[in-house]
């Protein structure tokens, strides 16, 4: 039973080259260059877990103590990041005021500066 020419599989080379510019074309644009540097940050992020903190194998059997362990290591990473980081860094970004914040300072209502001095 002859029911006439198969269907193509895959992509023919015209279509797959059309596709191939098209995409290298949007690749060009400020937003997939934003979108990428967020993929980007968190693949080395998975890829720093992976390799050099040994994720791949856990030491423990079980949901729990397995979590447990991918929590730890969260951990020592964060503190290890904030650690490296110069102190001119972390001393020139400060926060901005919150809503509330602001609300007093535009008043001019003192407020206190630091929560450590609410007590005395």
């Amino acid at each position: 039973m002859h029911q006439g020419p198969r269907p193509e599989r895959g992509l023919s080379p015209t279509r797959t080259r059309d596709l191939q510019v098209r995409v290298r074309a949007e690749q060009q644009t400020p937003d997939w260059k934003a979108r990428y540097a967020v993929r980007s940050g968190v693949e080395g992020t998975i890829n720093e877990f992976a390799h050099g903190h040994g994720m791949r194998r856990c030491r423990y059997r079980g949901q729990p103590k397995t979590h447990l362990q991918h929590v730890l290591t969260a951990i020592a990473v964060n503190i290890e990041r904030l650690s490296s980081r110069p102190a001119s860094e972390e001393a020139s970004r400060s926060r901005q005021p919150t809503a509330f914040q602001a609300f007093l300072d535009q008043q001019m209502i003192p407020r206190s500066r630091s929560w450590r001095t609410l007590g005395s």
